[in-house]
């Protein structure tokens, strides 16, 4: 499962602005080139970099990761408010601990916040992350999440001190960005604030960039671990609470939804499942064909048995063609060769009818017998004794019907045992 975390550099503050202040208020910049560290297994490096959007590699899942200075982390209790009006909500409760204006952020529940209960909400300034966001997405990138790289201790875990720079040099003064269980703190070292925050708990885990390992080592007064931006960036992105919510969270819609659902398929954790789904559909396939290779065998043996018994009973037949056809015209000219007469012939036409005579009607007037159908001239037949006529021949292979004042009567062409 490969990785691309893109790395969104700080936003300019007030005393990095020289003129055109108001422009850079409302007109975010962005960066031409985009930071990216790309993951195979989500844990090491194989690629990092700049790029324009459009270059960027391509992987399985694409996360932003915010810079420390760009997140601030408040302690709140959640309201209890539907999902449609929590951001709405949430400004209302935080109305007082907000310094812009409600247009100006972006506000994100952390991980494990429950309606009624404290919890903690992470901010960051809306129309900037908005515009990165539209410009990576035009590019054709998709970005599934947006992390911090440092969030709020979880409660009975140990604090997290990380240094940093953000000027190039190694002379700029470092960073510190610090997480406790009680909150978040990203600030300079130079001055006293830095100190008065410094966990006295010995298990405070502390990191540093190369850049700032030595201005660390010096104000800390002890050894700490190298943690390049990069691996720094992958750990956010393995652990990060997803930013993206409310109104800039991800639509999966359309053909884009079809599109993310194809990239999931095809990426490499889901290659045992397309595996078994390509050998079901082998077997399927497979068992059809067994199947109707077994229809056609016993298609083939059932016409065999028909020509055969055509040539037992009739050995005058030399060619089958069409055996139950050939069956039928040879014993219809041998019961003819014999005198008997057939279905639907005059006699067994002419005793049905007799059978099921209406009660009370009046003898046949005339009668004509002509391609198996006995059409008979009956005075005063009307409905009611075609009703009671129909009624008798119920089950018998016969019908009966009206035409012109005459009696039209014949086999019908499904009777059991009867010829068309």
């Amino acid at each position: 499962m490969s990785v691309l975390a893109l790395l969104l550099p700080p936003r300019e503050r007030l005393a990095a602005r020289v003129g055109g202040a108001d422009a850079a208020a409302t007109t975010p910049r962005l960066p031409t080139t985009w930071s990216f560290v790309l993951s195979t297994d989500g844990r090491s490096v194989a690629q990092q970099g700049n790029a324009a959007p459009a270059l960027l590699p391509r992987a399985d899942h694409v996360l932003l990761v915010l810079a420390e200075t760009d997140v601030s982390w408040h302690r709140v209790d959640i309201p209890r408010a539907p999902a449609g009006r929590m951001r709405a909500a949430l400004l209302g409760v935080m109305e007082e601990a907000l310094l812009e204006e409600d247009e100006a952020l972006h506000l994100a529940l952390g991980e494990g916040s429950v309606p009624g209960q404290p919890g903690w909400v992470a901010v960051t300034h809306r129309p900037r992350l908005a515009a990165a966001l539209a410009a990576l997405e035009a590019a054709g990138l998709s970005i599934e999440r947006v992390v911090a790289p440092v969030a709020p201790a979880a409660e009975g875990q140990p604090s997290r001190g990380h240094f940093f720079t953000i000027e190039p040099g190694t002379e700029a003064t470092p960073w510190l960005a610090l997480a406790r269980p009680d909150g978040v703190a990203v600030l300079r070292l130079n001055g006293a604030l830095a100190r008065a925050l410094q966990p006295d708990a010995p298990a405070t885990r502390w990191s540093a960039t190369p850049a700032a390992a030595v201005a660390a080592e010096r104000w800390l007064g002890a050894p700490v671990a190298l943690l390049t931006e990069a691996h720094r960036a992958l750990e956010a992105a393995a652990a990060g609470t997803n930013l993206r919510q409310f109104d800039l969270a991800a639509r999966r819609r359309g053909t884009r939804a079809l599109a993310e659902g194809a990239k999931h398929f095809f990426s490499a954790e889901w290659r045992p499942v397309r595996y078994g789904v390509l050998a079901l559909l082998l077997l399927n396939l497979l068992g059809l064909n067994a199947y109707a290779w077994q229809q056609r065998q016993a298609l083939v043996a059932k016409r065999v048995a028909m020509d055969q018994l055509l040539k037992a009973a009739h050995p005058g037949v030399r060619v089958v063609l069409d055996a139950p056809l050939q069956m039928q015209r040879e014993n219809e000219r041998l019961r003819a060769a014999a005198g008997r007469p057939g279905d639907a012939d005059l006699e067994a036409l002419w005793g049905a009818a007799a059978a099921a005579w209406p009660d009370g009607q009046g003898p046949v007037q005339s009668l004509r017998f002509e391609g198996g159908r006995l059409t008979l001239t009956v005075p005063g037949f009307g409905e009611p004794q075609l009703t009671q006529f129909r009624e008798r021949l119920r089950g018998s292979g016969f019908q009966a019907e009206l035409a012109e004042g005459r009696l039209v009567f014949s086999r019908t062409a499904a009777a059991p045992g009867g010829r068309t």
